[in-house]
């Protein structure tokens, strides 16, 4: 098996993952084989993110049981919104003569000129998790599948969920990630759709930038300024458990309902104790290894697939535990 990690955070992932990369300074194949088998890089956001670790453990697992087919690459970035890192990141796989980079970018429009550069080499791209902006890719004439979930669908689901027995006229606080990524817009907008149907009111929306500590900054305030306050739907667990920790001090657990999405192990004391009501399992260890497999695809076949729709999984206390 052969995974390198060129990750400038290599010592987050290592500590956070507990899986040893295996350290590959020569690039070749194992002795014996006639053909280099390809290299695949997986280029993820915030490895503080425990969705993202996730999906490295995921990427590394499906590497091991088809070593004989390709060698991964594992990069990830400090925090989710460092673009120039990622853009570092792509361009560092660009120079080094990887096969197929498969992203789930930091923003869906940013991104596009560097993947564009990597299109331009020979490599494939196969984009996971956020979509890149159609627009931007139409600008530069690009087909870059998309494999993840619908994100909107996902937010109506939680919201749905905990909304569904309150009164009409109840305040709810909207926590989005990063303004400009499409997946965070999603969610936003399928928050929005389901306190619409149920009658209540958004007094605010803000960005937690998909950060706990930034969450528990902003809920802090939030709560200050809306006593009443009956709900908060964060766009991430992250931000879930950086709300739950600002209501917790402010003494309102018993008051207000949370929700998140992502589905994360750090989220699941909190949706036992009823601190958080419910997440969405988007499945991120399956994410990138729908993502390899596309790339796989593409170089064996030279044939673009379609865009792929992924599962999703409302989790509440009841169905936790559900395999």
């Amino acid at each position: 098996m052969k995974i390198i990690s060129y990750s400038l955070t290599l010592v987050v992932l290592v500590l956070m993952t507990g899986c040893g990369s295996e350290d590959s300074s020569s690039p070749s194949s194992s002795a014996g084989t006639e053909t280099e088998s390809p290299r695949i890089a997986l280029v993820m956001k915030s490895l503080a993110n425990e969705f993202f670790v996730n999906m490295a453990n995921g990427a590394e697992a499906h590497q091991s049981a088809n070593a004989d087919r390709y060698d991964l690459i594992v990069n990830g970035i400090r925090n989710e919104s460092d673009l120039a890192q990622q853009v570092g990141l792509v361009d560092q796989m660009i120079s080094s003569g990887v096969d197929a980079i498969v992203i789930a970018p930091a923003d869906s429009r940013a991104l596009v000129p560097a993947l564009a550069r990597a299109i331009n080499a020979g490599i494939v791209v196969i984009n996971i998790d956020n979509r890149l902006e159609p627009e931007v890719l139409a600008e530069y004439e690009l087909q870059i599948p998309f494999i993840g979930p619908s994100n909107r669908d996902g937010a109506k689901m939680v919201g749905d969920h905990v909304l569904q027995n309150l009164e009409a006229g109840r305040q709810v606080a909207i926590l989005e990630g990063i303004t400009s990524a499409f997946n965070s817009i999603e969610r936003r907008t399928g928050f929005e759709e389901a306190v619409a149907e149920a009658g209540l009111e958004v007094v605010t929306l803000q960005s937690g930038e998909w950060d706990q500590t930034r969450a528990a900054q902003i809920t802090s305030a939030i709560l200050t300024q809306y006593p009443d306050l009956d709900v908060i739907l964060a766009a991430n667990d992250n931000m879930a458990l950086g709300a739950a920790s600002a209501v917790a001090a402010a003494s309102r657990g018993d008051r207000i309902i949370i929700a998140g999405f992502d589905n994360i192990s750090a989220i699941h004391p909190l949706i036992e104790s009823g601190s958080v009501a419910a997440t969405v399992d988007q499945f991120g260890d399956r994410l990138a290894v729908y993502g390899i497999e596309y790339a796989l695809e593409v170089l064996e076949t030279g044939v673009i697939p379609a865009d792929r729709e992924t599962p999703l999984k409302l989790i509440t206390l009841e169905t936790l535990n559900d395999n």
